[in-house]
């Protein structure tokens, strides 16, 4: 596959618990292993697979871009769906709070967040300070940018929420830069589904938990469980505990 070039402000037009009682602890241990080397975590390639080749980083946000700009889905996600999903993602968001990895005061990011019912949902369980990002934006709750390359300074988050994973043509730029955007002692909350296709927009297949949290650099598993979100069966928490450097960059 040919090097590809992300622009750095994308054409608009182109525009269980996971077995957690044994898991979670080897997961803990195998990340800790993997946060204090210098060299880029290898995944293994039966726990993260990128699904096809893209002549130009263009085309794949072609590809992406088919299905954000699309006006019967966005009717769709705008109206009917849009109640629907508010409530499941305050449901998730309200789990959170009661833990303490999320509160009131947060400065929040919502990593490919569309229409931005994600984003919403946080406000509405008394977390004000919240934005999206998408390829498209969608004022005022969504701000346009790009998950492989965010609009944002470093260390600007106390919490990240994505469930867009799947989309991610490179896993490991889209995961460094929450943890680049993140504050020490942030939380990043990531909903994914394991061992299951994904839509054609999919750039990826996740087949374990291992492929996501071998990809966090600075961070520590705070808790891995299952969930039912529209399609996605798997939540895993993480807490970034060390600064960011320029070290842990990921070039593409």
């Amino acid at each position: 596959m040919k090097k590809l070039q992300i622009p750095i402000k994308p054409l608009l037009l182109l525009t269980l618990s996971l077995s957690a009682s044994l898991s979670l602890l080897s997961l803990h241990h195998h990340h800790h292993q993997n946060s204090s080397q210098d060299t880029p975590p290898t995944i293994p390639t039966t726990s993260l697979r990128i699904r096809r080749n893209y002549s130009t980083y263009d085309a794949y946000l072609h590809i992406q871009l088919n299905k954000t700009l699309n006006p019967s889905l966005r009717h769709l996600w705008t109206t009917r769906d849009w109640d629907r999903k508010v409530r499941v993602f305050s449901i998730f968001f309200r789990d959170l709070l009661r833990l303490n990895l999320l509160i009131p005061s947060s400065r929040c990011l919502c990593v490919g967040a569309r229409v931005g019912q994600e984003v919403q949902a946080l406000i509405s369980v008394g977390v004000p300070d919240a934005i999206g990002i998408d390829l498209v934006p969608s004022p005022p709750l969504v701000v346009e940018g790009d998950f492989h390359r965010q609009p944002f300074e470093d260390e600007r988050f106390d919490f990240e929420f994505s469930n867009v994973f799947d989309h991610a043509l490179y896993p490991e730029r889209f995961v460094a830069e929450i943890e680049r955007t993140l504050k020490v002692g942030g939380i990043a909350a990531v909903h994914v589904a394991i061992g299951r296709r994904g839509d054609k927009y999919s750039a990826n297949d996740l087949f374990s938990v291992d492929g996501l949290v071998g990809l966090f650099r600075v961070s520590e598993v705070v808790r891995v469980r299952r969930i039912d979100g529209f399609g996605l069966d798997t939540e895993v928490v993480m807490r970034k505990v060390k600064k960011w450097s320029e070290s842990n960059s990921v070039a593409v």
